[in-house]
């Protein structure tokens, strides 16, 4: 690789030696690569004359004759550059590599072997490339370097090209379907004071000016409640979290979330309203609601299955939640029923309850399903249901054992109960609990000024992308994942 670097670097020398700019600042592209193959037999009768640009993927050269394989951004098509045509032909060609972006200006034609491609009258190197594309243009295959190179990984795999613009699509169909349902899209602070809004481990930073200590977002929630109490009936956000906890397939410290308050929503129109939501927008980024995931597939065709969260732990362990009053008790009841469960860091009964949760039920669930009512510990920010007060107000979406779409149908707009619930979160905290929630007394005061009934709900954007294009870990379709940075070490054995 250090040799093939030299030899590139070499060939840029001779450019510039030559009077050819390397990087020249403009480019008169006139059409896309697609927009000719769209309408090629039209281009071809009318001889008109294009200019396009992209990346040369790949260079076949015989003498007096080269075809160079060009990318853009929509298409990948054939240019032919013939020595009869060009008067720069021998030194273009000499010092073009793989890798090299490429404008080029001709006629669209057929080769005799029936490929369509544009017929060079004029051509330049318009960025010089001096690494080599991975692999020669074989695909970019180790994992760690697609992650943390992800421009390459980009270039060298059309299926990743096409995961993140399906990830696009999404964020933009949601956006048109909330502001066409009269929702205003806000911002909130993503530097606070207080980490709120889920329970969660924060990440801590500090403001020098200030000398103060914030934190990044776990959540907007509080802020975006803060805005229904200002008067905002039917708010959303779009943006960024952070949690300081662990990586795998399912968990990256930085995610993207979409969060909405709805002022004087009804439970049922919320929920069917969520439903209309997400199969909307999958339709829409994958154009079905039958998609592919590992060896089988996903139908997320509506209405979805529904059942409360004490209905799916007795129906798949025998173990009834509404019997158990301490950690001890979920423990034993546990061990009874011969369930290997690691409780080991669950403070609380609530966290106790969703470890059995997470290591019984939960990860059976496949189809999308509703899980209602999650006990009341869980969900300090809910409701609480008004016929079990033991119960918490709320409804997930499950797919595949993965919680990706978590709703209040209930907001807790009671200051009085805020206060106590806060309380709680509080003495699990000085229990030891690493993910309760703080005492958030500016929000407490903006409840104190009345909020309206509402309903919320937060939808992990990372997560339900995955679903929807097959991707079994979530660095598949972020496209810089949290990754532990490299040694210099490990970076100089690469380069060799």
């Amino acid at each position: 690789m250090i040799r093939e670097e030299a030899d590139r670097r070499a060939r840029l020398q001779s450019m510039i030696d030559g009077g050819e700019p390397p990087y020249p600042s403009e480019v008169n592209r006139t059409h896309a690569l697609k927009s000719i193959l769209d309408a090629f037999d039209e281009f071809e009768k009318e001889a008109e004359e294009v200019t396009v640009a992209g990346r040369v993927i790949a260079l076949r050269d015989i003498g007096a004759l080269s075809f160079i394989k060009l990318m853009d951004e929509s298409a990948t098509m054939q240019i032919v550059l013939r020595k009869a045509d060009l008067e720069n032909y021998k030194t273009l060609i000499g010092n073009t590599d793989v890798g090299d972006f490429y404008e080029v200006t001709g006629t669209a034609f057929v080769t005799k072997t029936g490929e369509k491609s544009v017929l060079s009258k004029s051509a330049r190197i318009i960025s010089k490339a001096v690494k080599p594309l991975p692999e020669k243009w074989h695909g970019l295959q180790d994992v760690e370097t697609r992650y943390r190179q992800r421009e390459l990984d980009l270039i060298s795999n059309e299926e990743v090209r096409k995961r993140f613009l399906v990830r696009s699509k999404f964020v933009s169909a949601m956006r048109h379907y909330l502001d066409d349902h009269g929702f205003l899209e806000v911002e909130t602070p993503i530097l606070q004071p207080i980490p709120g809004g889920a329970n969660a481990r924060p990440f801590i930073t500090h403001h020098n000016a200030l000398g103060a200590d914030f934190y990044l977002r776990i959540a907007p929630e509080l802020y975006l409640k803060r805005l229904v109490v200002g008067g905002f009936e039917k708010i959303y956000e779009i943006g960024r979290c952070f949690r300081n906890e662990g990586i795998d397939y399912s968990h990256n410290p930085e995610f993207t979330m979409m969060e909405l308050y709805w002022a004087y929503a009804k439970k049922d129109e919320f929920i069917d309203f969520l439903e209309d939501l997400t199969t909307t927008i999958i339709r829409e980024s994958v154009g079905s609601l039958a998609v592919a995931y590992g060896e089988g597939e996903i139908d997320f065709s509506s209405p979805w299955p529904r059942m409360t969260f004490r209905e799916a732990i007795l129906n798949d362990c025998g173990i009834d939640i509404d019997t158990l009053k301490s950690p001890k008790e979920v423990i034993a009841a546990a061990k009874t029923k011969k369930l290997v469960i690691d409780f080991k860091g669950c403070v609380g009964l609530g966290e106790h309850l969703d470890e059995l949760w997470k290591k019984t039920a939960r990860e059976k669930i496949a189809k999308p399903t509703w899980i209602f009512d999650y006990p009341v510990e869980l969900k300090p920010l809910a409701k609480a249901t008004e016929g079990d007060p033991s119960k918490s107000a709320t409804v997930q979406l499950v797919v595949q054992g993965a919680e990706i779409v978590n709703a209040y149908y209930y907001e807790l707009n009671d200051p009085i109960d805020q206060r106590v619930r806060f309380e709680a979160q509080q003495e699990l905290k000085e229990q030891g609990s690493q993910e309760a929630q703080w005492m958030d007394e500016a929000f407490l005061s903006a409840l104190e000024h009345g909020m309206p009934p509402a309903s919320g709900v937060g939808i992990g954007i990372d997560r339900l992308v995955a679903f929807i294009t097959n991707s079994p870990n979530l660095k598949e379709i972020i496209l810089f994942p949290t990754l532990k940075p490299e040694q210099p070490s490990e970076k100089s054995e690469e380069s060799v």
